[in-house]
C-alpha cells in the first residue's frame, strides 16, 4: 500500500489528513504521526493555564480525524515522534508491530507540518518555571497526554497564584492574553508588559492598540513600550520583606523590572531541523525568516535554483495557474522565479513554511494544509493515469493578517471590542473534528 506521510496533528497537519483521507483511492494510506495523544487547542492554553477548570476543553481526541473506524481501517495514527528524516522515510520514536511496522515509515508523498517550539509559557513539553530548579525537579515530564497537558496547566496555575508579581515579556497575542487574563483572574498582583516597539501587534491597525492598552490601564496593567529585554543579563534574585524572591531583569537600556515570575512570550522558532537534515537548501539561514522551509506557492517543499544545476522539472513546468486564498485580500500576488522544486512529492505548511508573508496562525496553516492535500490528491490521480496531461497545480495566496485576542476573561478585540467566554468558545473546535461538545465528551 503507497503511503502520504503527515508529519503534526496540529491545525495544519490535521487538515491535510482529514482532506487526503475522504479523497485518497484504493491502494493508498494516510499515516498521521503526532506525539500528542490528542489536539492541542493551543488559543486556548495561555486562558486555561490560569483557569486550569477548563482545561480539559483544550485537548481534543484525534479519534475522528480520519474518519468513522468502520470506512478508514486502512490509514493510520501513530503516537510518536519523528526522530530523523530523510526524502523517502522518516523514523520514528518507537516502532508499531501491530501495524506491521518498525521504526522506519517509508512514503510516496510527505506533508511536513511539525510547526513551531512553542514560547515557554505554552510549551507542555517544558519545566513550568525555568527559573525554579527546585520545582522543575519535583515536575513529572510531559508525555504528550490529555490528563499530563492538563496537570501541567495546574502547576502553571499553582506557580501563578503564589507570586505576588508577574512580568511578561512581549506584547504579541500570547502576551497581551496572559497579561490580562493573569491581572483579570489575580487582580491584587502587580502585573507588567514590557514590549519592544511603541505600538502593540503594529502589523493590525493602531486602533487596535488603543483598545488594548485602554483596557491594560482599566486592569491596572503597567505597560513598558519600547523597551528591550537584556538576555545577556541573568535574571538577579532578591528576597523581599515577607520571605518570597523577586526576579531583578534589565532592559537593554540599563532599567531594572523586578517580578516574582518572568513570562518570556516571545515568539517561537520553526521546527524544521528534521526538513534541513533531508533537505539542507530548503531551510532559510539569515534573516527576519530564518529556519523557516521555502515552499513553491504549490506548498511543496523548494530550494534556491543555481543555473543549469536545477534543470526545470516537469511538474514545474505544471505549476498551477489556479489561485485559492484564505478568503480576504491577498497580499502578495508574485511568484519567485528563482525557487527550484527538487522532491516534488514533499510539501509543507504551517509554522514550519515560509508561505509568502501568511501569519504564523492556526488558521492559514489550514488554509496551506488544504492546498497541499489537494496537489497531493491531483499528483496521485497522475499516477493513477500517467498517460494525462501533468497536473495544474493549486497555488497558496495568503490574506491580509487576522487576528482576534482576547482582553481579560470577558472581552477581546478584532477591530473592535468583542465579548469572549471564560472558555474562548472551544466547545466549536470540538464540534468541527466531530464531536457534540457535552461537558462529559469533553473530558475524553
Amino acid at each position: 500500500m503507497k503511503t502520504v506521510a503527515v508529519l503534526g496533528a496540529s491545525y495544519g497537519g490535521n487538515r491535510a489528513a482529514q482532506l487526503l483521507t475522504q479523497e485518497l483511492p484504493e491502494g493508498w494510506r494516510v499515516v498521521l504521526v503526532d506525539r500528542n495523544t490528542h489536539f492541542n487547542h493551543l488559543y486556548a492554553l495561555p486562558r486555561f493555564a490560569v483557569l486550569p477548570e477548563h482545561a480539559h476543553k483544550a485537548f481534543i481526541p484525534y479519534t475522528r480525524v480520519l474518519g468513522a473506524p468502520q470506512t478508514t481501517r486502512r490509514h493510520l495514527r501513530l503516537h510518536a515522534q519523528v526522530t530523523a528524516l530523510s526524502t523517502h522515510s522518516a523514523t520514528l520514536s518507537r516502532a508499531f508491530p501491530e501495524h506491521g511496522l518498525g521504526e522506519t515509515l517509508r512514503f510516496d508523498y510527505l506533508v511536513y507540518a511539525l510547526g513551531s517550539h512553542l514560547p515557554a509559557p505554552i510549551d507542555l513539553w517544558g519545566p513550568v518555571d525555568a527559573a525554579e530548579e527546585e520545582y522543575k525537579e519535583r515536575t513529572p515530564a510531559h508525555n504528550g497526554s490529555k490528563a499530563s497537558g492538563i496537570a501541567w496547566l495546574e502547576r502553571f496555575r499553582a506557580v501563578v497564584e503564589r507570586t505576588p508579581s508577574v512580568l511578561v515579556v512581549g506584547g504579541g497575542a500570547l502576551g497581551i492574553q496572559y497579561a490580562t487574563d493573569i491581572a483579570d483572574v489575580f487582580p491584587q498582583k502587580r502585573v507588567t508588559l514590557l514590549h519592544s516597539r511603541k505600538q502593540l501587534l503594529p502589523k493590525y491597525e493602531e486602533r487596535m492598540h488603543d483598545e488594548i492598552m485602554s483596557s491594560l490601564s482599566e486592569m491596572n496593567v503597567k505597560a513598558v513600550l519600547g523597551e528591550r529585554l537584556d538576555l545577556s543579563v541573568p535574571p538577579k534574585i532578591v528576597h523581599i520583606a515577607d520571605g518570597t524572591k523577586e526576579r531583578v531583569v534589565k532592559t537593554q537600556s540599563g532599567r531594572e523590572l523586578h517580578a516574582g515570575l518572568v513570562l518570556l512570550c516571545t515568539g517561537q522558532r520553526p521546527n524544521t531541523a528534521l526538513l534541513q537534515a533531508a533537505i539542507p537548501d530548503a531551510i532559510i539561514a539569515e534573516g527576519a525568516s530564518k529556519g523557516l522551509a521555502r515552499v513553491h506557492r504549490s506548498m511543496q517543499v523548494a530550494v534556491p535554483r543555481t543555473g543549469d544545476s536545477n534543470p526545470v522539472t516537469q511538474m514545474e513546468d505544471a505549476l498551477a495557474r489556479t489561485s485559492v486564498t484564505d478568503g480576504t485580500v491577498p497580499t502578495d500576488t508574485g511568484c519567485p522565479d528563482e525557487m527550484y522544486v527538487p522532491h516534488p512529492h514533499i510539501f509543507a505548511c504551517g509554522d514550519a513554511a515560509d508561505a509568502f508573508g501568511a501569519i504564523k496562525a492556526g488558521h492559514t496553516a489550514h488554509y496551506q494544509a488544504e492546498v497541499a492535500a489537494r496537489n497531493i490528491l491531483k499528483l496521485v490521480a497522475h499516477e493513477q493515469q500517467p498517460e494525462g496531461p501533468a497536473p495544474d497545480l493549486e497555488e497558496y495566496i495568503p490574506g491580509e493578517p487576522a487576528i482576534k485576542v482576547s482582553l481579560g476573561l470577558v472581552q477581546g478585540v478584532v477591530d473592535r471590542k468583542a465579548a469572549v467566554g471564560h472558555d474562548l468558545e472551544t466547545p466549536l473546535m470540538w464540534r468541527f473534528y466531530g464531536f457534540d461538545p457535552t461537558e462529559e465528551t469533553m473530558r475524553m
